[in-house]
């Protein structure tokens, strides 16, 4: 025997839903109340960049050693190829005395947004199931990798105050100026790894091509050269001088040498460098953040 028919019978599912006060499970919020939740969400997203980080070396001997080791066995490669082999000391700003302490904050600096954007093509597609399983924000995880290069970066810090002290250049009030350029940067870097999160979620080989690209990059960008000497000795256009070193790689490894080493010069800089710095932090901070929000609904689905 059936059952007498009621109301909601003749409602229909979105009516429904409606009437009982229902929400499609997963649906992206506003973009105000997404930032509100990520906002939330700050002691999650602090303390799962500091388990990442600590896991990172867990299997090593030397442990959270390897954060420092790594980018200095790099600098010490490219030390040997690019500076004794090919001569890349050559033109070097204040001279080739400067040439170690230039290359090695240029491999930290580039080396910061290098593994922000190679974790960050991976940071939905592996976390599946923690995507799955439970319900925030999923920009918390671009975040969080972003979080966790800064905290390694600043170890490396350590590191590299020791060689500059050691080539003498010491402490200066310039030294402030690393504040806002790594602020800027950790904006570029944060929006950058959004938007290859949110690439990353549906294409997984962007992780296999992604080491070639930020190669390239680093190539282009000047990390074991000064990059207009090199450009003017093979007769290179002004424009293609200006366009390499307005890249955003460049102008915070720039900026972040002319704060640290005593005799590189303001007029090694691009033109208009922290209106550039803030430009690239802003544009692709936001732009990242926003491109990422508009697919919320779909990470994690099949």
């Amino acid at each position: 025997m059936k059952p007498p028919p009621t109301p909601d019978d003749r409602l229909s599912p979105a009516d429904l839903a409606a009437k009982y006060g229902l929400s499609v499970s997963g649906a992206r919020p506003s973009l105000p109340e997404y930032v509100r939740q990520l906002w939330a969400r700050r002691h999650f997203i602090l303390a799962f960049s500091r388990a990442k980080l600590t896991a990172q070396y867990s299997q090593a001997k030397l442990g959270q050693v390897w954060q420092v080791v790594t980018p200095l066995l790099n600098a010490a490669v490219y030390f040997l190829i690019f500076g004794v082999i090919m001569g890349g000391r050559k033109g070097i700003p204040g001279g080739q005395e400067n040439y170690i302490p230039f290359l090695v904050t240029g491999v930290f600096v580039f080396t910061f947004t290098q593994t922000s954007v190679l974790n960050g093509v991976r940071a939905i597609s592996s976390n599946l199931g923690l995507v799955r399983a439970l319900h925030f924000p999923r920009a918390s995880l671009p975040i969080s990798i972003c979080l966790q290069q800064l905290q390694q970066l600043l170890y490396s810090m350590i590191v590299l105050v020791v060689i500059l002290v050691s080539f003498r250049h010491f402490p200066a009030w310039s030294w402030l100026l690393i504040l806002p350029a790594l602020l800027c940067q950790f904006l570029f870097n944060t929006g950058l790894a959004l938007i290859m999160a949110r690439l990353g979620s549906k294409t997984p080989d962007l992780a296999q091509l992604m080491p070639f690209i930020t190669r390239t990059w680093l190539y282009a960008s000047g990390v074991m050269f000064f990059l207009p000497y090199q450009l003017s000795r093979i007769d290179a256009p002004a424009w293609m001088i200006d366009v390499l070193q307005a890249n955003p790689a460049a102008v915070y490894m720039d900026l972040i040498r002319f704060a640290f080493i005593d005799g590189y010069p303001a007029s090694s800089l691009p033109p208009h460098v922290w209106a550039l710095a803030l430009g690239w932090g802003v544009l692709v901070g936001i732009g990242g953040f926003v491109f990422f929000w508009k697919s919320e609904e779909r990470y994690g689905r099949g």
